[in-house]
């Protein structure tokens, strides 16, 4: 690692803890003044756990606990999860915010990204498409796949007036978001415990899934880097889940029981963007590897793998898909056939 890259690395972990007074405990009450603060970044360190409109309670992975946050990230209360819930309760009586209702999309990022980098998509979404939508923000590099999984499970669990649940997921969001699925479809007990004895079903309120540059057979450049050390440091267990360790993630991903839909990223032809990707991609992912047996459809868009998410062309087939149940104006399908 260049040693340049260390002061930026601890500069995050301290952003991370500014929050956190000296000397309280993670599971014990911190008390802030009684205004609103701006946060200070730390982005790969936080953990949406729950929504009420567009206000959201993250948990930070390093000290666990909590942090209150608005529509414009500024933060409200910084404590336990249950002081978070109790503050937002006040502000949900003092503003008179009415429940939650109607149809619903979750939005996930993929790796090294964060929930800024999906704004464009999400304001579409609203504008457009009359959704109420929930942007996601996870700590990508600093847990495995399931923990992620686990974080969206406990929003969904929460989205209480919510009518209908649907899913835009860009690259390894992707995953996390079929891990999730296939936690609600067999047992998801600890390795080594007793099986559960609760059995869960998916959220009936799902209705449909669209991915976006997902590497639904693992990530070819994720299997080179894997002996990177940087790459080790940076990408954290998840990037490692993803290349050299995808046979052991892939057995707990499933495949979406609703409606489902693919955009990827590609040149359509036999070279791609890049030539260390066998085959057509869009840089990152090869098209071969979003491709996933049961797609009700399935469309390339000539962009770069982090352009999916910003592309015009990709927004609006996202948003047909999401509407219609297909990506072409005319009705047609290309649906990725079950062998």
């Amino acid at each position: 690692m260049k040693t340049a890259t260390v002061p930026v690395i601890l500069g995050s972990v301290l952003v991370a803890l500014t929050a956190l007074p000296a000397g309280a405990r993670a599971d014990g009450p911190i008390n802030l003044p009684e205004f609103r603060m701006p946060t200070m970044g730390g982005k790969q360190f936080w953990a949406d756990e729950f929504f009420f409109h567009q206000w959201r309670i993250q948990r930070n992975v390093l000290t666990g606990h909590c942090r209150l946050l608005d529509e414009g990230d500024f933060r409200h209360e910084s404590g336990t999860f249950r002081e978070c819930r109790s503050r937002l309760e006040g502000i949900r009586r003092e503003q008179n915010l009415p429940p939650m209702q109607g149809r619903a999309v979750i939005v996930v990022h993929g790796l090294f990204r964060s929930r800024s980098s999906m704004e464009k998509l999400c304001r579409h979404l609203r504008q457009q498409g009359g959704y109420t939508v929930f942007n996601v923000g996870y700590p990508s590099t600093q847990r495995d796949v399931g923990s992620h999984a686990r974080a969206l499970d406990q929003i969904i669990e929460n989205l209480s007036g919510i009518e209908e649940i649907n899913f835009v997921a860009h690259s390894m969001g992707n995953i996390v978001v079929r891990h999730y699925l296939a936690d609600h479809t067999r047992d998801s007990s600890p390795s080594g415990s007793p099986p559960s004895t609760i059995v869960r079903r998916p959220d009936p309120r799902i209705r449909r899934f669209v991915m976006l540059g997902p590497p639904n057979h693992g990530s070819l450049a994720a299997v080179a880097l894997s002996e990177n050390a940087v790459f080790k440091i940076l990408a954290g267990e998840a990037g490692q889940e993803l290349g050299a360790e995808w046979a052991k993630l892939e057995d707990r991903l499933a495949t979406p029981a609703c409606e489902f839909g693919i955009v990827a990223g590609g040149r359509e032809d036999r070279w791609g963007y890049n030539p260390l990707v066998p085959g057509d991609d869009d840089g990152t992912v090869s098209v071969a590897s979003t491709r996933l047996a049961g797609a009700r459809d399935f469309v390339v868009v000539p962009v770069l793998h982090s352009f999916l998410v910003t592309d015009k062309r990709a927004l609006e087939y996202t948003l047909r898909f999401l509407r219609e149940g297909h990506f072409s104006a005319t009705g047609e399908r290309r649906p990725v056939p079950v062998q």
